[in-house]
């Protein structure tokens, strides 16, 4: 209270703390104006001091709830910005380089799922102490919520090799570090986590954009298969840019009816059109014919692939009730693809009963082609909708048959009617004795069980030959015509003399009386 005594000041709420005799800190304000005798002269001065202990500590309560994490009590996303703010603006000033490390827990959900979100805590705040332990006081660790956790690295190296260098040997003590066992109450847990690096210098950035490279980063690392780092680079931003713009231009085309149905033939031993696999293609405005295998894990993935494939199901539908108008074509069956997520939702059976009675096409020339990944999960589920289905005169192939995870004892109980002996094998049956072996293997095995054995990728007529020689009596391939619109398919079967035969005869599309009684069928 100089300024009061000397200059006659009038000072007014002057924070300050006093430590008391027991050792604890208290905080003050005070308040005071010079007293004065009846010459003006200043003679001491009068105040108020008021304990203001209890506001200080709420302010701090405040300042804590609003930049750190409350689990953890590392910063929170609040406090992360401003300092990676600063440090961005320090390193383009500087030019040094700074890291950020996006942090993510693997299999955090199975933890707090199976022990409880009291242990997930525990986890978390062991998880903050290791990571903070992992790198120098100028750094910053965050939580941003969840299981992930952000590292800020400051005054990396001015070279940028040695700088990436730097930020990868700081990611794999973190990595080593959560990699030790976890005691949680009396348990014992084992946990690894995913890291993703991106680096910042001199380039004007903002915070977002660094955050987004480094999350981009870290999925990289998941990707990998966990417990591992991945350092953002260029490719992976176009790779995102170009998977978005893809996205968009897929729910656009099925709001726009850019999709088309191509069919390819499926023909018996003696040249005759049976039928024929539908097969999805996206008619692109710029791209062109976009074929699937460019656009159908997209749709997996979004959830497109829903209302995409309950439109095949209705397509499909519809051309098999156009065909059974047409005598010379009613006897033709078509197949449709089903994804596994699509035969996992539950709107799925109802979806293909409605597009059998919308257009009333006829269920039992309706062939479902499901893959060997659908039997992962779940198989009593499958075999229920399956039976549901056949009950109505659907029908079923297990298609890519030998490149997946069929077990025996789920072939046995599955309601399948064919099984399709994938092309990979196909393609070599009359060169590589394994290949041949495993073709022959597959038509018995079916025999055995009752199955159809249909024969994809045949592009010879030395391939059909050995197929028809060997019991496999469909077959589907280049050698009977590509797929295309389904105008043009019976002109796309060539004229091919079948292999039973000698004399040159047209393949036909009317089908022999007896065309389906043959060993295996049923």
């Amino acid at each position: 209270f100089a300024d009061v005594m000397h200059h006659g000041h009038h000072v007014q709420d002057i924070e300050y703390r006093v430590q008391h005799s027991d050792g604890s800190w208290r905080w003050h304000s005070s308040s005071a104006l010079p007293s004065r005798d009846e010459a003006g002269q200043i003679t001491g001065f009068q105040g108020i001091a008021r304990d203001i202990t209890a506001r200080k500590q709420a302010e701090d309560e405040i300042r804590t709830l609003a930049f750190y994490d409350p689990l953890t009590q590392l910063p929170n996303r609040r406090l992360l910005t401003e300092r990676l703010e600063a440090s961005v603006d320090l390193c383009r000033h500087e030019n040094h380089h700074g890291a950020l490390l996006f942090i993510d827990l693997d299999n955090f959900k199975i933890l707090n799922d199976t022990l409880g979100h009291d242990q997930g805590d525990r986890l978390l705040t062991q998880a903050a102490r290791r990571i903070s332990g992992c790198v120098h006081k100028a750094d910053t660790v965050a939580r941003l919520g969840g299981d992930e956790f952000v590292v800020m690295l400051h005054r990396l190296s001015h070279e940028a090799q040695e700088a990436t260098q730097q930020a990868e040997i700081v990611a794999d003590k973190i990595l080593a570090a959560l990699n030790h066992p976890y005691l949680l109450g009396s348990q014992e847990h084992h946990s690894t986590a995913s890291v993703g690096i991106t680096l910042f210098h001199r380039e004007p950035v903002s915070v977002d954009e660094l955050m987004k490279r480094a999350d981009l980063a870290m999925y990289q690392a998941k990707a990998a298969g966990r417990n591992t780092q991945r350092l953002f680079d260029p490719a992976m931003q176009a790779s995102v840019t170009a998977r978005a713009a893809l996205e968009s231009d897929l729910r656009r085309a099925l709001t726009e009816e850019q999709f088309l149905l191509h069919y390819q033939a499926l023909v018996d031993d003696d040249g005759q059109l049976t039928g024929a696999e539908a097969l999805l293609r996206w008619r692109h405005p710029d791209r062109g014919l976009v074929p699937p295998g460019e656009f159908i894990a997209l749709a997996e993935d979004t959830g497109l692939i829903l209302p995409l494939g309950q439109w095949v199901l209705e397509t499909a539908c519809a051309q098999l009730a156009e065909w059974a108008r047409d005598p010379s074509l009613k006897h033709l069956k078509v197949a449709a693809n089903v994804s596994a997520r699509q035969f996992r939702h539950p709107d799925f059976v109802p979806g293909v009963l409605r597009a059998l009675n919308t257009t009333g096409a006829d269920p039992h020339r309706l062939k479902l082609e499901i893959t060997e990944s659908l039997l992962l999960e779940d198989v009593e589920e499958v075999i229920g909708k399956m039976r549901q289905l056949r009950a109505r005169g659907v029908t079923f192939a297990l298609d890519d048959f030998g490149t997946g995870y069929s077990s025996l004892s789920y072939l046995k109980r599955l309601p399948l009617d064919d099984v399709k002996i994938d092309q990979s094998f196909v393609r070599d049956v009359l060169n590589d004795p394994n290949d041949a072996a495993i073709a022959r293997t597959i038509v018995a095995l079916a025999g055995t069980l009752g199955l159809r054995v249909i024969a994809e990728g045949v592009e010879t007529r030395e391939h059909w030959e050995w197929l028809s020689r060997n019991g496999c009596h469909t077959h589907q391939g280049y050698y009977f015509g590509r797929p295309g619109p389904v105008g043009i398919i019976q002109e796309a079967i060539p004229n091919r003399t079948p292999p039973t035969q000698r004399a040159s005869s047209p393949i036909r599309a009317n089908p022999r009386p007896d065309a389906d009684k043959r060993p295996g069928s049923r």
